[in-house]
């Protein structure tokens, strides 16, 4: 997502232009804009790609041979030859690149470089290197699309809105694909878990010298070179393979690009309704990565032979599809509605059971609903699970955080759980771990004990102070004063419980639940169900000493009436007189 606020402003800048500029059609604007931006990204990719292969010792094939095809020559020309030249020698060129073995030369055959303003192509040209997108190391093809959707009220429609970087990044390296490994995503869109899948493999076969890490924990200079010849070779043509629905071609020439920005030049990204007949791979994946529509439903006469024909929701559908398609013992990390946790459907029962029984489920991880805004509010969570085999327990994180405010903004934020989930995963299997993390535990819990029971005690003198205060004479402050200064001391050590609540409520986000459990309660992986909360002791006043209150309050009350009545008779009786 386009968090910045400054490359937003930037993008709806652009798309200003074009639309004005004569592409009026929504659709036109984002692929005239996509492939733009390729054009600059190929031009900062292949610096990087130089460098690596000086690092490695190796000659670079460049995506494009000769120098006046790249971005820097042609955005230097005047604007009319600028134009010329991009209509007549780039964009052909752009359409040719991976020819033969990629599918990215078959989405490009009828398209179109529909710019016909040689002054707006060097505005917009402008405006993209002011972007200075290799710097912000976003994925941008991606993150476009999704904004420009949202900008035009689109995103979020039968589900398709696009999956934040940093879960991607979180699924990825919970699956950990390796070398040699086949993956895929059926509803790839831009290709985002292709893409953080292909980064994963080759930071972990870069040499530690080479590698560099951001701020964000992102990695750099990943050359690779620990990688032998044949399994590089499979890596870049047989090892990354995505689908989509997306009959207008937009979706896959973007997808496509996004592949290719990242170093895969013969991207395997096809058109097909995986969940259609037309689609018949089966036990073709060691591991598939998805985000698949959510809100969709498929009319029974297309749903493919090999799924259930009495499911209609495309969200159980697409887990049917995973279990088929993988090889046994092949992994899935899938992004799935919390529907699909706790639906009471047979539909949804079926699914759960065929995952757990049939299966082996291994993770849980609910994220909170603010995850996919602004562009939709649902609550989702991340199935984690292997073909074959049967669960035996399954381990649940129940994710409070991901990073980003969860509101319309999505601003970082320092909380963030996503670290301690990776690591909580890596560990899971670890008794030392948990070992640690229980002393841990009983540390800050010991440690609040004393002060949640100074709090109640504060609590309670407040309740009576605020009580005094309310019937003391209007000229007696010492009730009121002595209130504010409980309520300060509350204050202050609630401050001082917060980070130890909030560490013991982080302690408590994994946990472990068996199989039996599941069963006991038909299925259901709602993290809620089985997440036992401690509940802090809440301050509730002693009944009798409510009644006492009450009946004070009466007797003040009814002399202050008596009091009123009595001012009422004498102002009668002095009105009366005079």
């Amino acid at each position: 997502m386009l968090t910045d606020s400054k490359l937003r402003s930037q993008v709806n800048s652009i798309w200003n232009k074009l639309h004005s500029g004569g592409l009026p059609n929504p659709l036109d604007s984002i692929e005239q804009l996509s492939y733009l931006l390729f054009l600059k990204r190929v031009d900062d990719e292949e610096k990087q790609r130089e460098q690596n292969a000086r690092l490695r010792g190796q000659e670079l094939t460049p995506l494009f041979a000769d120098e006046k095809l790249r971005w820097g020559y042609w955005t230097n020309l005047p604007a009319s030859e600028a134009l010329k030249h991009v209509k007549e020698k780039v964009f052909p060129a752009l359409k040719l690149i991976g020819s033969g073995e990629s599918s990215f030369a078959i989405q490009m055959e009828n398209a179109e470089f529909k710019i016909n303003k040689a002054n707006l192509l060097i505005e917009v040209c402008k405006a993209i290197d002011e972007m200075q997108i290799s710097a912000k190391n976003q994925d941008i093809q991606g993150d476009l699309y999704e904004h420009l959707l949202g900008y035009l009220n689109m995103a979020g429609r039968n589900g398709q809105f696009r999956t934040p970087r940093h879960i991607i990044r979180m699924m990825v390296q919970m699956i950990e694909p390796k070398v040699n490994e086949r993956i895929c995503d059926p509803a790839a869109g831009t290709c985002g878990f292709l893409v953080n899948a292909y980064q994963y493999i080759l930071e972990k076969n870069t040499s530690k010298e080479i590698l560099t890490y951001d701020e964000e924990g992102m990695p750099h200079n990943l050359a690779g070179d620990l990688l032998d010849e044949r399994s590089e070779k499979f890596l870049q043509t047989e090892a990354l393979t995505g689908f989509d629905s997306d009959s207008g071609m937009t979706m896959l020439r973007i997808g496509s690009m996004n592949l290719m920005l990242h170093g895969i030049k013969h991207p395997r990204f096809f058109y097909n309704d995986t969940l259609s007949k037309t689609y018949t791979e089966e036990r073709r994946y060691d591991v598939v990565l998805a985000n698949p529509p959510f809100k969709g439903s498929i009319d029974a006469s297309s749903i493919g032979e090999d799924l259930p024909a009495n499911v209609k929701k495309t969200e159980l559908l697409f887990q049917h599809l995973f279990l088929r398609i993988l090889e046994m013992g092949g992994r899935c990390g899938v992004i799935v509605p919390d529907g699909v946790l706790f639906g009471s459907s047979n539909a949804h029962v079926a699914v759960r059971k065929k995952l757990i029984d049939e299966n082996r489920l291994e993770a849980v991880v609910s994220m909170p609903s603010g995850v996919f805004k602004p562009y939709a509010g649902v609550s989702t969570a991340v199935l984690i699970f292997t073909k074959g085999g049967t669960t035996d327990k399954i381990w649940f994180y129940d994710m409070a955080n991901d990073g980003f405010s969860l509101d319309d903004k999505r601003q970082k934020q320092a909380d963030n759980d996503i670290p301690d989930i990776l690591e909580c995963w890596r560990n899971r299997k670890n008794e030392e771990f948990y070992q640690i993390r229980a002393r841990r535990l009983a540390e800050l819990k010991t440690a609040a004990t004393p002060m949640k029971a100074e709090r109640l005690n504060l609590q309670r003198d407040i309740n009576r102070l605020m009580f005094e205060s309310v019937i003391a004479p209007a000229d007696d402050e010492t009730a009121r004063i002595a209130l504010e200064t409980e309520e300060q001391i509350l204050a202050e050590l609630a401050e001082k419980i917060a980070p130890i609540q909030k560490e013991i409520d982080q302690l408590g986000n994994q946990f472990w639940v068996t199989k039996e459990d599941v069963q006991a309660h038909k299925y259901d992986l709602s993290a809620s169900r089985y997440r036992q909360i401690e509940a802090d002791e809440t301050f509730y006043e002693e009944p009798n000493v409510t009644l006492e209150r009450l009946m004070t309050l009466e007797d003040i009350t009814k002399e202050e009436t008596k009091d009123l009545l009595q001012s009422i008779g004498s102002s009668h009786s002095e009105a009366r007189n005079a």
